[in-house]
């Protein structure tokens, strides 16, 4: 009895022993970024470092009045916000019709389009680049939105149509028994249950489209430039202000936190209406 019971705390203490260093590992990066954004320029770079210091808000106060930061960020948040919204809108309904319809084909179409969010972005900046020259589109809001939405259908589809196969048919059946058209059962029954889903792919588009660097770098020059690659602006010739890019770096974390804080009670909500349903 001794020895099983010795057994089950050493189990636990070995448990509890990974996590911590699995905490450490995974939070330390995120403790030094926020140290360098609380220090001065000096401090940041004193070796040995200073574990205990006198944190000041000085990177966060000169960020505003001397950089265009601020405006980089508005633009990944108009960005992003308008192609989560586009791009749910849109593929919702075509994931709910593969989820529920019969047609020739549909199989291979789906896989098709899966295809195409599997191919590196490198294969497509060509293609966009040369139009986007030549309809104007370079160095645009709409332009990143467009490139944006073609990467976040397939994920929205993928995702969607998932949740869709869970929901049981007879609701949708009990709703057409009760009258309900297809897009009244779609819309009042099939969503409400299908919630957490909605809220979880809607996560990932917003992060995808938040952070990404490659085609905001390519395709922007000046006035769509996204937070992401506003970064590079710290990264000078003559020095890179270590303090600016800490500071930036966790006020483009914010957003991503918040959403994702807020998303998740909805999720919480949404999975109890299901469960009640």
């Amino acid at each position: 009895m001794r020895k099983n019971l010795s057994r089950r705390r050493l189990g636990r203490a070995a448990v509890a022993l990974a996590l911590c260093a699995y905490l450490v590992v995974t939070l330390f990066p995120f403790y030094w970024t926020v140290q360098v954004a609380l220090k001065t320029t000096v401090d940041a770079f004193k070796v040995p470092t200073d574990w205990i210091f006198v944190p000041t808000l000085g990177n966060f106060a000169e960020l505003p009045g001397s950089t265009n930061f601020m405006r980089f960020f508005a633009n990944s948040l108009v960005v992003s916000v308008i192609t989560v919204a586009v791009s749910l809108l849109l593929a919702v309904p075509a994931a709910y019709g593969f989820s529920r319809g019969s047609f020739a084909r549909k199989e291979a179409f789906f896989n098709v389009v899966l295809i195409t969010r599997m191919m590196p972005g490198m294969a497509f900046i060509i293609p966009f680049f040369l139009p986007y020259r030549q309809i104007g589109l370079m160095d645009s809001i709409l332009g990143l939105v467009v490139i944006y939405m073609t990467m976040n259908l397939s994920l929205v589809l993928w995702s969607m149509r998932n949740f869709f196969d869970a929901v049981p048919r007879e609701l949708e059946e009990a709703a057409f028994i009760d009258g309900a058209s297809v897009l009244q059962a779609f819309r009042q029954v099939v969503l409400p249950v299908s919630a957490p889903g909605l809220a979880a792919t809607a996560v990932l588009c917003f992060i995808m489209s938040w952070n990404e660097f490659f085609f905001a770098l390519i395709l922007t020059r000046r006035e769509a430039v996204t937070a992401p690659v506003g970064i590079m602006s710290f990264m000078r010739y003559e020095a890179t202000d270590f303090g600016l890019i800490a500071t930036t770096a966790i006020i483009i974390a914010l957003p991503v936190v918040l959403f994702s804080y807020v998303v998740r009670r909805y999720l919480v909500a949404g999975i109890m209406t299901g469960a009640v349903k």
